[in-house]
C-alpha cells in the first residue's frame, strides 16, 4: 500500500496563497478574533444562513500578500474585520493594515471625496469636512468608524496564527503616530523609527517646535492637545512635522513584551 505524502504546512503568506481556496481560507480564518463570532452571531463556517460567504479573500497564487475582509452581513459597506499581511524579504509575517470596525457607529467618509474619489485615508488627498467630524466624534486619523475595542484579543489571536506557521516574531508598520503608541503598549518594539518617535515626543514638550505649532491655525492643531496621543496624531496627519509620518517598523516576539513609552505622561 502506498501512502500519500503529507503536505507540509506553509510558513509564508506566499506559500499559503499557493493552496486551494478552501484550504487557505481556513488558514487565514485563524487571524479573526474569536470574540467576533459571538458578538455578531456568526457561524463558525462564516457563511450566513443563505449560504453567502461573509469572507472576501484576496491572495492569488504567485502573490506574497493577502487581504481578508469579514462582513457581519452581506451588503454592509464596511467589514467588521480587515487584514492585509505580507511576507518580509526573509519570509517573516508583516502586518500592513489591521482594522476592526464597529458597524453600529456612525461612518465618516474620510476615505473618499464628495465625488467618490478615493483619498487613501488622507494619504493622497483629504476630505477635511469629514475628517473634522471624525475628530470631533473622538476618532483618530484613518478611522472611518469607531473600533471594537478588541486590540488585545486580536493581537493574541494573531500571535497564535504566527506561531502556527512556525515563527517566533512578526512585524507591523504603523500608518499613524497613534498606531505606534498603541503597539508600544501591547508589547511591540521598534525595528526602525524609535528615534523619530522620541523626537516627536520631545517636540511636543513646552517650548518644543511642535508644541509651539499647536497654535490653532487649523482645527487639527489644538493648542491644548500637546499631551493627547489622538490630537498629536491629528496634528501630525495635518502636516505639523513638515513631512509625512513614515519609516516606522515595529516587531513583536511571541510571548515577550517590550517595555516602551515614547509618549510619557500622554493620555488618549
Amino acid at each position: 500500500m502506498i501512502l500519500a505524502a503529507s503536505r507540509t504546512m506553509p510558513r509564508t503568506v506566499g506559500g499559503i496563497n499557493q493552496l486551494p481556496h478552501e484550504e487557505k481560507r481556513e488558514i487565514y480564518k485563524r487571524i479573526i478574533p474569536v470574540q467576533l463570532f459571538d458578538k455578531f452571531h456568526l457561524s463558525r463556517s462564516l457563511f450566513d444562513s443563505q449560504g453567502n460567504d461573509l469572507i472576501t479573500l484576496k491572495g492569488d497564487p504567485g502573490q506574497s500578500d493577502a487581504e481578508m475582509y469579514l462582513f457581519h452581513v452581506i451588503g454592509f459597506p464596511d467589514p467588521i474585520f480587515y487584514g492585509h499581511i505580507t511576507d518580509t524579504i526573509n519570509g517573516q509575517i508583516h502586518i500592513l493594515l489591521y482594522v476592526l470596525n464597529n458597524p453600529d457607529s456612525p461612518r465618516f467618509n474620510i476615505d473618499r471625496q464628495v465625488d467618490g474619489t478615493p483619498t487613501l485615508l488622507g494619504a493622497v488627498t483629504r476630505n477635511l469636512e469629514q475628517e473634522l467630524l471624525a475628530m470631533e466624534y473622538g476618532l483618530a486619523p484613518g478611522q472611518v468608524r469607531a473600533g471594537l475595542h478588541l486590540m488585545l484579543p486580536g493581537a493574541l489571536q494573531f500571535e497564535e496564527f504566527v506561531h502556527s506557521l512556525g515563527h517566533t516574531i512578526y512585524f507591523v508598520e504603523p500608518l499613524y503616530y497613534h498606531n505606534a503608541i498603541i503597539f508600544e503598549r501591547y508589547g511591540f518594539a521598534y525595528q526602525k523609527g524609535r528615534k523619530l518617535m522620541e523626537e516627536i515626543n520631545t517636540g511636543f514638550q513646552p517650548r518644543g517646535r511642535l508644541y509651539k505649532a499647536m497654535d490653532g491655525s487649523t482645527p487639527f492643531r489644538d493648542p491644548k492637545g500637546q499631551n493627547s496621543i489622538r490630537k498629536r496624531s491629528w496634528a501630525i496627519h495635518d502636516g505639523i512635522l513638515g513631512v509625512q509620518f513614515s519609516g516606522v517598523t515595529m516587531y513583536k516576539r511571541i510571548g515577550i513584551n517590550a517595555r516602551l513609552n515614547t509618549s510619557k505622561d500622554c493620555k488618549w
